[in-house]
């Protein structure tokens, strides 16, 4: 019988096709968790859904009742040209609303940047208590805004304010100041209340920015004699100026389409004093029940906060750069 032939032995690690290797496994199949570009849209579309909904929609329909005479009274949709911004350049309550839009949003995002950087140095030291007073200094931005605002309509109530009463204990004024009652001090408390608002977010922004500074530059500035405003304005200012003007970016987005402030405190008086564009709106297009001429007034709001957001940006775009 012949001699069964042994089975032949694996060859050596390199032998055989001459490519240095052996076969390389088969890969597997990437799943979509793997696939980042598939990935990247499943997350993104609920994002572009809630906006499209939420925005894109009522822009749309904005822009379709501005051309319109849709009216709550009578809501058939009839083209009327540009009829309704014609009576809006006629309307003088308009321009003191465009006004006072431009007046609120400028001087209350120079105060919100002001008192914000403040906040955060204090809020970066380190003293005792200080996650107490962080809590303490965000409830202003986390309390529902007409909820903070009702109780500031209590602080500066004509008769029962505790802000005049305790003014007149130190002999400031003789008697009541009417904060709401009058033009100037109306728009003045208009102001402060929502820089009082929006301080908290703006410090807490601000304070980021403090965080990151690196400790060395700190230091090396200490080491060469500089002293706490040699630092401040040559070394923490600087570093922090992008931050800044991103705080200072959402400061004038949320003041200048906000109406919650001016509408509980005064409703846009006295005489119109402290109307803006977003109240004015609102008065015209829900209470006044013309519905085209409202949307023609808020239209408004877009191509301004467009134009300051975009300044804002690139002027942040070439502090980064420089």
């Amino acid at each position: 019988m012949t001699r069964a032939e042994a089975a032949p032995s694996p060859a050596p690690h390199g032998a055989g096709d001459g490519s240095g290797g052996g076969a390389e496994a088969p890969r597997a199949k990437a799943g979509l968790a793997d696939r980042e570009g598939v990935l990247a849209w499943v997350m993104l579309l609920p994002s572009v859904v809630y906006i499209a909904a939420l925005v894109g929609v009522p822009f749309l329909l904005a822009i379709a009742f501005a051309f319109s005479d849709v009216t709550t009274g009578d809501p058939s949709f009839d083209l009327v040209g540009f009829r309704n911004f014609d009576a809006v350049f006629a309307d003088g309550v308009f321009w003191r609303a465009l006004r006072n839009t431009l007046v609120f949003t400028l001087v209350s995002m120079a105060l919100i940047v002001l008192f914000g950087k403040i906040l955060a140095n204090i809020l970066v030291a380190d003293f005792r208590g200080k996650w107490v007073v962080r809590f303490l200094v965000l409830l202003p931005w986390t309390t529902p805004v007409a909820l903070s605002t009702i109780s500031w309509l209590w602080f500066l109530d004509s008769i029962y304010s505790p802000v005049d009463w305790v003014l007149r204990h130190l002999g400031l004024i003789d008697a009541n100041v009417v904060w709401l009652g009058r033009p100037g001090t109306a728009m003045a408390s208009v102001i402060a209340v929502q820089t009082w608002r929006l301080t908290p977010l703006a410090a807490v922004i601000v304070m980021a920015g403090l965080v990151a500074i690196p400790r060395d530059i700190d230091e090396a500035a200490r080491i060469d004699g500089a002293g706490f405003w040699r630092r401040m304005f040559e070394v923490t200012i600087p570093l922090t100026l992008p931050v800044i003007a991103v705080a200072g970016l959402f400061g004038a987005i949320m003041t200048f389409t906000d109406m919650t402030v001016p509408y509980v405190l005064t409703r846009g008086g006295p005489t119109h004093s402290t109307d803006v564009l977003a109240s004015w709106a609102y008065f015209r297009g829900i209470e006044g029940g013309d519905v085209g001429q409202g949307a023609a007034i808020a239209l408004f709001l877009f191509p301004l906060l467009l134009a300051g957001a975009v300044a804002i940006l690139r002027a942040v775009r070439r502090l980064e750069a420089g």
